[in-house]
């Protein structure tokens, strides 16, 4: 895209035309999608310094939703997330880094239950429009991959075949939809 300084200023996510996903192996042979559909975040961007841009996300566990009531509650559960104990997923950026015209990396500390751990995500930036309400919006898709039990997400089942029901390694995936504050 070029000259970004246009895109300069302080963003809110706006959850509705935004998501943030998740992939899991489930029983070594198929994927298990799922996502947050609760959650707020503001973003500042510096088109003139990239580097000096952050971000600031925070999901609420409870909204869970992998299209499983029963699976979704164990997951919401001890076992798994805790939502009654920890609500809150957090991730606050530390650093942001231009790769080229339209992709990105930023790093930062994601919060899970009460463990706190750096993350890195690729972004690519998917453009910047003038909504139909007259705000200046901004889109990017990201990925990342995690192992869950850094967090302690640690609960299994052996199966009788070899290896476990739940893979330790997660997908992420975003589609961030952020509209410019007004000044």
């Amino acid at each position: 895209m070029g000259d970004l300084t246009a895109l300069t200023g302080d963003y809110t996510i706006d959850p509705a035309h935004s998501s943030i996903g998740f992939t899991v192996r489930h029983a070594m042979v198929t994927n298990v999608r799922g996502s947050f559909p609760e959650h707020e975040g503001t973003l500042h961007l510096d088109g003139a310094d990239p580097s000096r841009s952050t971000a600031s996300i925070d999901v609420t566990i409870a909204s869970i939703d992998t299209g499983k009531p029963d699976r979704d509650a164990h997951l919401r559960s001890a076992d798994f997330f805790d939502a009654e104990t920890y609500p809150t997923m957090a991730f606050r950026s530390t650093s942001a880094e231009r790769i080229d015209d339209d992709n990105y990396r930023i790093t930062g500390d994601l919060t899970i239950k009460d463990v706190t751990r750096p993350i890195t995500i690729d972004l690519e930036l998917g453009g910047s429009a003038t909504d139909v309400y007259g705000s200046e919006r901004v889109g990017f898709e990201g990925r990342a991959e995690l192992l869950r039990s850094d967090w302690g997400l640690t609960w299994n089942a052996a199966l009788e075949t070899g290896g476990v029901m739940v893979s330790d390694k997660v997908k992420l995936t975003f589609d961030i939809s952020a509209v410019k504050n007004k000044d």
